[in-house]
């Protein structure tokens, strides 16, 4: 009974910290955006979800090209490294992002499609809080039966 009543929320505090993550990806694209050489890194949301809900683990898809061993594209660049406490984030399996616009300095980000993503997945994250708000309060509504 009680499985059937946090199975929502369950649900829910996953996607939210796969959208915290990937926030935190999508951010550092955007500080990268004027190194010489990087590589942008994303990962597929729907495959890592699907991941996290079907398995005690939760690991990130790699959308496209194979990384290097460190998760890195040059040896001088530093590995991301997960959030605090998360049991994803391993940078080995971040994809790259498909570099639409050629740059002379060998570097993979597009500013506005980057600007976009972190726009479209912070909304996304407010309307995640917003459902695990609303589930919590439906929970304590009917624990307190008003």
């Amino acid at each position: 009974m009680f499985s059937n009543l946090t199975n929502a929320l369950d649900f829910q505090s996953k996607g939210l910290v796969l959208r915290a993550e990937r926030q935190r990806v999508i951010a550092s694209n955007i500080a990268n955006a004027d190194t010489p050489g990087y590589s942008g890194r994303d990962f597929d949301f729907k495959k890592a979800m699907a991941e996290a809900t079907s398995g005690p683990a939760m690991k990130l898809a790699s959308p496209s090209n194979e990384a290097p061993s460190d998760g890195t594209s040059h040896s001088r660049h530093i590995p991301l490294s997960p959030i605090e406490g998360s049991s994803i984030g391993d940078s080995s399996k971040l994809g790259y992002t498909v570099q639409t616009q050629p740059a002379m300095d060998g570097n993979s980000v597009d500013l506005d499609r980057e600007r976009a993503n972190f726009v479209d997945n912070s909304v996304r994250y407010e309307a995640t809080l917003r459902f695990i708000n609303g589930s919590s309060r439906t929970i304590l509504s009917a624990i307190q039966g008003q």
